[in-house]
């Protein structure tokens, strides 16, 4: 069982297009789902590559959980750990948790990937002319694997029966592309989003992400 303080970092503050998209949402929305209580270790941009924080997380990234003092990192891990615990986010079964493993992992190295690209070439490729030699061929790759999630998804409300962490996985991840209509052109995929995503565990996630940020966020001048 999970250890009685559990302590999970986040930033601060983000630009606004990485609002709600920042991957302590996945830790969070899992600890939701469980009903486990945990804290907030909000860092900024410099303290993520302080001794302390490195030697704990390696490579400088949100989130890390400590559960009593032991940290993990790597949100996929963290999330794995919580589902391990909740039953209703990774069935026993063993036919469904092969398949939930399956499709939990899909999400993270077989759709992830291709999206992210996609985000951090519109987001932070500055150059117009690089932006559009390489879009057509990053968007191409998306493209098919919403394809292939839409055609394996069909008509079934989750990817394995019930709503379970691969689910909570793969909609943080397909929301990253909220910045695109890729979803809104799919509706069986928009649809799957907005499910997840209407899930009180989920709403009340994304207020404590922000709810940091909101606190934190520059004063205009």
């Amino acid at each position: 069982m999970l250890g009685s303080r559990i302590r999970v970092s986040a930033f601060r503050w983000v630009p606004d297009f990485a609002r709600g998209k920042v991957r302590d949402l996945r830790v969070r929305w899992a600890l939701e789902e469980a009903g486990l209580p945990y804290e907030t270790e909000a860092i900024d941009f410099v303290e993520k590559r302080s001794p302390n924080y490195l030697c704990r997380q390696p490579f400088g990234q949100v989130p890390l959980m400590e559960v009593d003092g032991e940290a993990m990192f790597e949100s996929g891990a963290i999330v794995l750990k919580i589902a391990e615990q909740y039953e209703p986010l990774l069935s026993r079964a063993s036919r469904q948790r092969d398949q939930t493993l399956s499709w939990l992992f899909a999400s993270l190295s077989s759709v992830e990937p291709a999206i992210m690209t996609l985000a951090e070439l519109d987001f932070f490729v500055e150059d117009e002319t690089v932006k559009a030699r390489h879009r057509s061929f990053v968007l191409g790759n998306v493209v098919r694997r919403l394809d292939d999630l839409e055609r394996a998804l069909g008509d079934r409300s989750y990817l394995v029966d019930e709503f379970s962490v691969a689910d909570l996985m793969m909609t943080t991840v397909l929301r990253i592309l909220d910045h695109t209509a890729l979803l809104a052109e799919r509706p069986t995929l928009a649809s799957y989003v907005q499910r997840c995503t209407t899930r009180p565990a989920f709403k009340r996630a994304l207020q404590a992400q922000l709810r940091v940020f909101d606190e934190n966020a520059p004063v205009s001048e």
